[in-house]
């Protein structure tokens, strides 16, 4: 018998972080969860799929390659291993969920019939579902910026295709540097690949104090990533076995040779083929969902989660986006994205930069009282641990409240960055203060013993 109608408690489209989170628990819960993926290929959404996972496995694997590795032996086997964990992970995802026995996983492109009904698929394979709840987390994709050539070219990359090739291509160009664009550029360029950066901004990582952005393109540099900026690309043409990248600095017309072009200028909500306008969902200018606090959308019974919202495209943001939803639906209703509070992020360069709070530029617009306590790791004597790994770059910088001793931001661009950082943000959410963190005692040889030394460092105030 051909299943055409199902009925659900709750409906999930979309099986990334968020989705699956609550999918999971109130599946546990005893709700019957119908979750509907588009692509076999995306089970478990894009982290394990394509993003976070391979894309940080890429950068173990780029930086064990020794001198006496053949470069393009090494990337086939180091992206074979990376299809190998991707296919563990998609393939785990979807058997933890189905295999519940109030949750299906139903693959297929789905659009909303009315505000609790969305079909899957078309003609006989047709199938609709109906929920009184319904949370959509369909992520985002990339951007393709309109610069003439480039969407035809033959030498155009995405993200997506540079974690599953097998080819190292000899020379990427990347457009944007941004943390996409600034992963990619280090990665292939530790595998072996001749990597320009095009950036149109006057300098990398505009959000980031000049010190430190400038404290990154030193490394990358060093690394023998190429990066111009002030770029920009006015057309890509097409020559056969390369492209060139045509693009305009300081008013003069000049180009760079590509085998490999990445567009890394930002990502849009997934919101195209779902037909919110059957369900009454409104949509941003930019096309994300729009929602309140609660991730309510227009429609109040329908939430959305993750990147579709519009809110900031990591991880770990949809998973709390899976927190505050479930507990609209299992909890008190309490929770809101305005409980967020000392979110920390990181680019995964070598070494990593992690970032949490304000900028010193940002404390000094608002005008705080502040200390900076800023220190090279290559100076800090309290912290063997980069030495003993043989990675000395880098630096550490903290804003504190002159007047409180609270910790009101910090950049960490240095080994093990991104586990320190939670570590200081978790301080900054309890209002542990910077003398604290200065005299608590900490394991040694380790890279968060840099704090007995580097809030001593008061470079200005």
């Amino acid at each position: 018998m051909t299943i055409t109608a199902l009925t659900a408690d709750v409906l999930v489209v979309g099986f990334g972080k968020g989705g699956k989170t609550a999918a999971h628990v109130l599946a546990d819960a005893g709700k019957r969860v119908v979750l509907i993926e588009r692509s076999e290929n995306m089970y478990g959404g894009t982290c394990p799929n394509i993003g976070c996972v391979p894309t940080k496995m890429l950068v173990h694997y780029s930086g064990a390659k020794r001198l006496a590795d053949d470069a393009q032996e090494y990337f086939a086997r180091s992206t074979a291993g990376v299809r190998a964990l991707t296919a563990a992970f998609r393939a785990g995802n979807f058997e933890a969920l189905d295999g519940k026995d109030t949750a299906t996983v139903l693959t297929g492109t789905a659009s909303f019939v009315d505000p609790h009904t969305v079909a899957v698929g078309e003609g006989d394979d047709r199938i609709t579902v109906t929920a009184p709840t319904i949370l959509v987390n369909t992520g985002s994709e990339p951007v393709l910026p309109a610069i003439p050539g480039l969407a035809a070219s033959p030498h155009l990359v995405t993200s997506t295709e540079l974690t599953k090739t097998s080819n190292l291509p000899e020379r990427l160009v990347v457009l944007g540097g941004g943390y996409q664009g600034l992963e990619f550029a280090a990665i292939y360029r530790h595998f072996g690949t001749h990597v320009t950066v095009l950036e149109a901004a006057d300098r990398l990582l505009p959000r980031e104090d000049e010190d430190i952005a400038e404290a990154v393109a030193e490394i990358l540099r060093g690394d023998g990533v190429t990066i111009v900026t002030g770029a920009k690309v006015t057309e890509v043409r097409d020559n056969g076995a390369t492209s060139t990248v045509v693009y305009e600095k300081d008013g003069e017309p000049q180009s760079v040779e590509a085998s490999a072009v990445l567009p890394a200028t930002g990502r849009r909500a997934v919101t195209a083929g779902l037909r919110l306008d059957a369900a009454g969902v409104r949509t941003t200018p930019g096309g994300a969902i729009e929602v309140d606090e609660y991730l309510r959308t227009s429609q109040p019974d329908i939430y959305a989660l993750g990147d579709v919202n519009g809110g900031e495209q990591f991880t770990y943001i949809s998973l709390d986006d899976a927190r505050i939803v479930l507990d609209q639906l299992l909890g008190r209703g309490k929770r809101t994205t305005t409980d967020r509070r000392a979110v920390p992020h990181t680019l995964f360069v070598t070494p990593p930069l992690a970032t949490v709070g304000l900028t010193e530029t940002q404390a000094r617009a608002q005008g705080r009282n502040i200390k900076v306590a800023r220190e090279k790791v290559a100076d800090i004597i309290a912290m063997p641990r980069a030495y003993t790994v043989e990675e000395t770059r880098g630096v550490m910088k903290f804003i504190v409240d002159a007047d409180t001793d609270l910790i009101l931001g910090a950049a960490l661009l240095s080994i093990d960055a991104q586990e320190v950082i939670n570590t200081v943000a978790l301080a900054m959410r309890h209002n542990i203060t910077a003398t604290e963190l200065r005299d608590a005692i900490y394991t040694h040889p380790s890279t968060t013993e840099a704090f007995n030394e580097v809030f001593d460092k008061v470079v200005s105030a």
